[in-house]
């Protein structure tokens, strides 16, 4: 909640949502590993110094104008990084999509697997999958707020509270408000300072992503500097809330763009909502997850853009064989 809250006071993309996210939760993973026993109070005080010093690195960064970093990243990249970005995460909520349990191989294994096995597709989740999408794609023709998928999680949740829907749900899950630490292990400085060098510095691509392509598509403006400040204060927001570090996240941009967000303020309205509703989490409990699956692939699906390839093509071939290349190298590295 507080990271998504803090970094919107200082952003300039009116789309970029912060939070957890998948390339910089696994250098966590990694900068931890071996370090900490994972799940113990240890590992999330270690997790909370890690976030603090990613996010004092990128506010000083921001701050000395080396936000420009971003700079290095051409459009071809870009262009590569955000479809490979956009296809894992599609590929990765297929299993729940369509009510699959798959063996943990991977995201795009999981994916093939959950799609090429239509005999364990779950009926009803397929249904709820499909509702949600008629009800954010359809809804946007009768008016472009129309809260599509604020209807299809109400509506999922009474219906599987209801009929005893025996698919997979969110589950149980505490409540409660945040609690504040100032105090970190700092003893643990001296493993944790690299990992937090690349962490600030490779994890920033997410958001840079973000930030362009979308900045690209409403022909707005955003500044890199702006942007690194935003995601420093973000991180240390989420060290002092006990939490590890956080990133801009292609999911919920998406869906912040898709639901119709104008300015920076939106990330904020999220974060503040967020806050508001951690006491009743549990509401949420029996929240069928292909709603969520459904939510995901409809945002990020048109991240995914084919035309733009052929363009690169059709214009140079020394962009369109980086465009081509960093995709194919996204998908390559894919989690496993």
């Amino acid at each position: 909640a507080l990271p998504c809250l803090l970094a919107a006071i200082f952003a300039s993309s009116p789309y970029l949502q912060t939070g957890p996210v998948a390339v910089t939760a696994l250098l966590t993973f990694g900068a931890l590993q071996g370090v900490a026993e994972p799940q113990t109070p240890e590992y999330i005080e270690l997790a909370a110094l890690l976030a603090l010093f990613v996010g004092i690195i990128r506010l000083a960064l921001g701050i000395f104008h080396l936000g420009r970093i971003a700079n290095l990243l051409t459009d071809p990249l870009i262009l590569g990084f955000t479809s490979g970005a956009a296809i894992l995460i599609i590929l990765s909520q297929f299993p729940k999509a369509l009510g699959v349990k798959t063996s943990n191989g991977g995201v795009i294994r999981s994916g093939f697997e959950a799609f090429i096995h239509p005999t364990q597709w779950h009926g009803l989740s397929i249904l709820f999958s499909i509702g949600t999408i008629l009800l954010m794609f359809g809804g946007r023709r009768l008016h472009r707020l129309f809260p599509g998928v604020l209807i299809s999680v109400v509506a999922g949740i009474l219906i599987s509270w209801t009929t005893g829907y025996s698919g997979s749900v969110v589950g149980e899950l505490e409540g409660g408000f945040i609690s504040f630490d100032f105090s970190f292990a700092w003893s643990s400085t001296s493993q944790l300072i690299i990992p937090a060098f690349v962490i600030a510095i490779v994890g920033f691509v997410e958001p840079v992503s973000i930030a362009r392509t979308f900045a690209q598509k409403g022909k707005t403006s955003w500044n890199s500097d702006r942007e690194m400040i935003s995601q420093g204060v973000a991180n240390i927001a989420s060290a002092i809330s006990q939490a590890f570090p956080v990133g801009g996240s292609f999911g919920r941009s998406s869906l912040n763009h898709f639901a119709g967000a104008t300015s920076t303020w939106s990330g904020a309205v999220t974060g503040a909502f967020v806050l508001l509703a951690l006491p009743f989490t549990f509401l949420l409990e029996y929240l069928p997850s292909s709603i969520l699956g459904a939510t995901v692939i409809g945002a990020v699906v048109r991240l995914i853009r084919p035309k733009a390839f052929f363009d690169l093509i059709r214009n140079s071939y020394g962009d369109a064989a980086v465009g081509f290349g960093t995709l194919i190298a996204t998908l390559a590295t894919a989690p496993r």
